[in-house]
């Protein structure tokens, strides 16, 4: 079950990291792009997907 919450934890921070620089319009190609409020989400998303990491790495 902590494997699983760790995967699931990284991806959840690599999608936010996406979302992050589309948001900040460093990375282009959607309609993403230079919206600030996809650049929020994203740091949300780091922030929940690091958690699980943290919480599925806890002895």
């Amino acid at each position: 079950m902590k494997t699983v919450l760790k995967v699931i934890g990284v991806l959840v921070f690599l999608a936010g990291g996406v979302w992050f620089l589309q948001g900040l319009n460093i990375l282009p190609g959607s309609y993403m792009t230079g919206d600030p409020q996809w650049a929020v989400n994203g740091a949300i998303a780091m922030l929940i997907g690091g958690g699980m990491f943290w919480f599925g790495n806890r002895k």
